[in-house]
């Protein structure tokens, strides 16, 4: 009886304390700390403030439906980690796709892992637990790996520790950063693997890059046709004239090659200027060529 007494009555000690906008818990050696720092509590939703360093940018609403619909039937089975803040407000730190999902469902209340943290430290749990739990695409590990680097200060040996990946798996998300923005956006709504990402940053010239993402994207390329195609583009030297031949240039001399049923040359300069010369040896052969032109 005394020990089902002295439960309640802790019960009704941490509801009142959770209520109380006034509690001024921000330690671990404040009083009444160990009822709520790193225990599984049950808080109000409202009382959640969002993470502004959560790391992912994309959530997808079909996800979040389906997720609900889980937690309508089972509830929220992986608590959220929220960070204590003062009075009875909490920040989360990871979680957010199960809180928007209790959101949808109508719930009123979740069950949380409270901590303490300061920024930098709040900063680190979101990136660190984002990147092992949640399904970020490639761009946003790469960010988040950026951020912990830039923000955090930590080498890429103390990343790859944290994270408990090795280190040339954190350059390879980092790497990306360094595509254009159009193609960082084809990676993160799939129109190319990071596979293709990895093979199209080898390419310095930003214009050739995107006449890359394009081809890939228009032909279906596979990551190993790229991989050659940037090989072949590398090994490609400029002559004593100040001229060169790139595989894209070859690849559009032979693909008019073709159309025109003749033979066909193409130059270009490094800065993309060039000249395109298509042989015809009667008339009747320019009149052919022309009408390809104008599509008769």
């Amino acid at each position: 009886m005394g020990k089902s007494k002295q439960k309640q009555v802790l019960g009704r000690g941490l509801s009142a304390l959770l209520n109380d906008p006034n509690n001024t818990i921000e330690s671990v050696r404040d009083r009444n700390a160990e009822q709520v720092i790193g225990s599984v509590i049950d808080l109000p939703i409202e009382n959640i403030s969002k993470n502004p360093f959560q790391p992912r940018t994309h959530f997808n609403e079909e996800s979040i439906k389906e997720l609900s619909t889980s937690i309508k039937e089972l509830g929220v089975i992986q608590p959220v980690t929220v960070r204590k803040m003062k009075g009875n407000q909490y920040q989360l730190v990871s979680g957010e796709r199960r809180l928007r999902a209790t959101r949808l469902v109508g719930l009123k209340r979740i069950p949380a892992y409270v901590r303490l943290a300061n920024d930098q430290e709040s900063l680190e749990m979101a990136l660190v637990e984002n990147i092992q739990r949640q399904d970020l695409d490639p761009i946003e590990i790469g960010l988040s790996y950026q951020r912990l680097i830039d923000e955090i200060k930590l080498t890429q040996d103390q990343l790859s520790e944290r994270v408990g990946k090795k280190r040339s798996t954190i350059a390879n998300y980092m790497r990306l950063l360094k595509l254009d923005p159009i193609i960082q956006t084809g990676i993160r709504d799939q129109f190319i693997t990071m596979g293709h990402g990895r093979a199209l940053v080898n390419v310095e010239d930003t214009k050739l890059q995107l006449a890359l993402y394009k081809k890939v994207v228009k032909k279906g390329l596979s990551v190993r046709a790229i991989e050659a195609l940037v090989r072949s583009f590398r090994n490609t030297k400029t002559d004593s004239t100040g001229n060169y031949s790139s595989p894209f240039i070859k690849q559009a001399a032979e693909e008019l090659k073709i159309i025109f049923d003749t033979s066909v040359s193409v130059t270009s300069s490094n800065q993309g200027k060039g000249i395109l010369k298509i042989k015809f040896d009667s008339q009747e052969k320019l009149q052919h060529i022309l009408n390809k032109i104008k599509g008769v």
